[in-house]
């Protein structure tokens, strides 16, 4: 009895010119206690209404499958970038038909308004797209598709509940990390018409012993090998490389502050992956740290071949405690694990001057056996209100 109700029944929907007729016939039967000169008017009209009723009712439902839908996205979604969606349409049905489609996307984004319309032919096909852009990081879960329709009769609609639940994830910007691993490989050199050129490095990084040509540094002169070869044979040097780069997001409270529709924190780790791609294409050495009020994760510095992925596996599950950063058990962290002389790349934010100078002195001596750079962010909100 259940699958025959919502075979039959539990997917039947009257439209807003059904419910016109059904107001216009009850007013039709009201008059006619007052204006007896109407007759049989409202039984033929009831009766025209019921046989138009029955012929939508038929045309719609005589096929079981009379409709298909799916959806087509990404396994992951970039977190506050615009990422597509799309969703194709059949119609089993042999004469055209209006359809209003309602994807069930996931409740964070808060949008009830994801309503679609079109007109499928007899036995046609058409795919719809639109874009969705999640602001936080996390796993969404899409539901059904969700297709109503109706015939030239207008008088009731289908529905029609196509495609499975998913989950997808949605990681850091890997779109941006993308965009600028272009740029990175570029040198942005294409843009102006220049070609790719291997750069002469200035520092101790040995590279080759080559002939001399004009132009050639002459301190760099190999004077064992210029004797042996009897011609001026030169040292080349190269840019130096496998050098360490670790990225520190600040997970404490001040970082959940949102602004455009993302926190600091989710800003701060998709720079944190762009810098680190960057650095593994240019053959240094990435790694990540993440703290708070203490050490929430801690991936040392490589550049073998899985060190991406891990890095945007670490990045994935990264929250906030809302609480205060101990930037004295940061310094002691860094001091402990981090034994070669790297490049620190901080991201926080202060609140006030004074909370900056209080976190100075870990600063400093972290800057001490490190090259240290530390990232904050400005209230431009508040500047121009300000202003």
């Amino acid at each position: 009895m259940r699958r025959i109700w919502k075979r039959y029944i539990g997917d039947l929907f009257i439209r807003p010119r059904g419910y016109a007729l059904l107001v216009t016939a009850s007013l039709l039967f009201l008059l006619r206690y007052f204006l007896v000169w109407l007759g049989q008017i409202p039984y033929l009209f009831l009766g025209v209404m019921a046989v138009l009723f029955i012929a939508d009712y038929l045309l719609l439902f005589a096929r079981k499958k009379g409709f298909g839908a799916s959806r087509a996205i990404a396994e992951r979604m970039s977190n506050g970038d615009q990422n597509e969606v799309n969703l194709y349409l059949e119609s089993r049905y042999p004469f055209p038909t209006q359809v209003e489609i309602i994807d069930e996307i996931p409740h964070q984004f808060q949008k009830r308004d994801v309503l679609f319309k079109t007109r499928l032919e007899a036995g046609g096909t058409e795919r719809i797209q639109y874009h969705l852009g999640p602001g936080k990081r996390g796993e969404y879960e899409f539901g059904k598709i969700n297709g109503f329709l109706s015939t030239a009769v207008g008088l009731v609609e289908r529905r029609f509940q196509q495609g499975e639940p998913i989950t997808v994830p949605v990681y850091p910007s890997y779109l941006q990390m993308r965009k600028y691993q272009l740029m990175a490989i570029s040198n942005r050199l294409s843009e102006v018409g220049v070609k790719k050129i291997r750069r002469i490095g200035h520092t101790m990084e040995f590279e080759q012993i080559k002939e001399y040509v004009r132009g050639d540094d002459y301190r760099t002169i190999n004077w064992k090998a210029t004797a042996r070869k009897g011609q001026l044979m030169m040292n080349n040097y190269t840019d130096e490389k496998s050098q360490q780069i670790y990225c520190v997001i600040d997970k404490g409270r001040v970082m959940k502050m949102p602004f455009e529709e993302l926190s600091l924190l989710d800003y701060a780790i998709n720079a944190s992956l762009v810098l680190s791609n960057v650095a593994l294409l240019k053959q240094d050495k990435a790694g990540i740290i993440s703290f708070a009020e203490k050490i929430s994760a801690f991936l040392p510095a490589e550049k073998k071949a899985t060190q991406m992925q891990s890095i945007l596996e670490l990045l994935y599950n990264q929250k906030t405690r809302y609480l205060e950063s101990d930037f004295e058990k940061l310094y002691a962290s860094i001091r402990n694990r981090i034994s070669q002389r790297s490049l620190i790349v901080l991201f926080t934010n202060f609140e006030s001057l004074s909370g900056m100078q209080r976190q100075l002195p870990y600063l400093r001596r972290i800057a001490q056996h490190h090259l240290l750079l530390v990232v904050f962010f400005e209230n431009t909100e508040l500047r121009q209100l300000i202003d």
